[in-house]
């Protein structure tokens, strides 16, 4: 049936080619630009201004309107703020799942209201199913590009309004047939991370606006062995960047993040013989959300993700209470980090998910627990 459609275009080849799809099953389709940064809006932080011409320049291939629109005061109230605080505290938030739930299924909805469309779409690698009267959000055929883990805080009346064009293709497929229909972002390289940090300047980044308090680097035993920059440039499990060596009598092997002490300001760090140290097979997460407004059977197997990425692991909700959840996995988990997101799954279906807290090893703040 066709209908009136707004597709979020990036300017990258999955949103180019869910436009396209759109139009060739009928839909009447329009475009919709956003941008989310105001701030060091400049070629090294962020691709705004190219973005913006190849979402044009396939917009005018398709014969599409192009709707600009600059949603940076709302990014910075309800997704940036939260980042820098979640940061502040040491722990480690993903904005790309508050921006889905803040921006890109809020505002943009909000937008098209406004301009008389009541679907939207965007080019995430999902699908949306049906089970009675409720929608589901599924897993993308794709698994090395499946998103939902960013889409978990949707609710019924986003999903219900959204559409996914490309969740049922592989990425090889989605490149192919935009280079079939001529659109110029079929061979555009992936975005990574998020605009406006860029791919490799994080640390400069973040100092300004947040200033840095550089402090030690211990073992476990409270042995110095180097010195960081700031507990907020680095994450539980952290292998990359740790800039230790020619420690006495340590093993010739990659040093990892166990904690963050923040009372001591120090980054406490491990080998393998500390590997049981980061290692967990309980959480608590609060913040809970379940994308059909029911929250699933408590001691029923499920599985979870800790991170992007990672493949599904067995686990059981064992208590809801309000907004907080106990999660027991069945086998143990590394590096489960405060302020990332655990997202459940039944099959290929995407139940929520909540922010995770502390496990038995980490409090909240990251802190060892006696």
């Amino acid at each position: 049936m066709s209908q009136k459609v707004i597709i979020g275009m990036s300017g990258g080849v999955d949103s180019s080619l869910s436009a396209a799809l759109l139009q060739q099953q009928g839909h009447d389709v329009a475009g919709m630009f956003m941008k989310n940064w105001e701030e060091d809006d400049t070629a090294e932080f962020c691709t705004a201004d190219e973005d913006v011409k190849d979402a044009q320049s396939v917009a005018d291939r398709l014969g599409l309107k192009l709707y600009r629109r600059n949603f940076s005061a709302e990014y910075w109230d309800y997704v940036f703020e939260e980042f820098l605080s979640e940061y502040q505290k040491g722990r480690t938030p993903n904005p790309d799942i508050l921006c889905n739930r803040e921006i890109k299924f809020k505002t943009f909805l909000d937008h098209c209201d406004d301009l008389g469309y009541p679907m939207m779409a965007t080019g995430h690698y999902v699908r949306k199913g049906q089970s009675g009267d409720a929608y589901q959000l599924l897993k993308g055929l794709d698994n090395n590009k499946d998103q939902s883990y960013f889409l978990y805080a949707i609710n019924q009346y986003q999903l219900s309004r959204s559409l996914f064009p490309v969740g049922e293709l592989d990425k090889s497929e989605v490149r192919a047939m935009a280079e079939d229909l001529g659109l110029s972002t079929h061979d555009k390289k992936d975005s990574t991370g998020i605009c406006f940090i860029g791919e490799k300047r994080f640390q400069d980044f973040l100092s300004h606006y947040l200033k840095p308090n550089p402090g030690n680097i211990v073992t476990p035993t409270g042995q110095k062995v180097g010195s960081h920059n700031g507990l907020m440039y680095y994450t539980i499990g952290q292998r990359q960047g740790l800039g230790i060596g020619g420690v006495k009598d340590a093993l010739p092997e990659p040093w990892f993040v166990i904690a963050k002490s923040h009372h001591n300001n120090q980054l406490i760090v491990g080998q393998s013989d500390q590997n049981h140290l980061i290692m967990d097979d309980w959480l608590r997460a609060s913040q809970v959300t379940w994308i059909s407004g029911k929250a699933p059977d408590l001691n029923q197997k499920y599985n979870a993700k800790i991170r992007y990425r990672q493949a599904d692991q067995a686990c059981f909700i064992e208590s809801i209470d309000g907004d907080e959840i106990k999660v027991r996995f069945e086998q143990a988990q590394r590096a489960i980090t405060p302020g990332q997101s655990i997202v459940f799954y039944d099959g290929d279906v995407c139940l929520g998910g909540a922010i995770i807290e502390e496990s038995n090893r980490l409090t909240s703040t990251c802190e060892l627990k006696p």
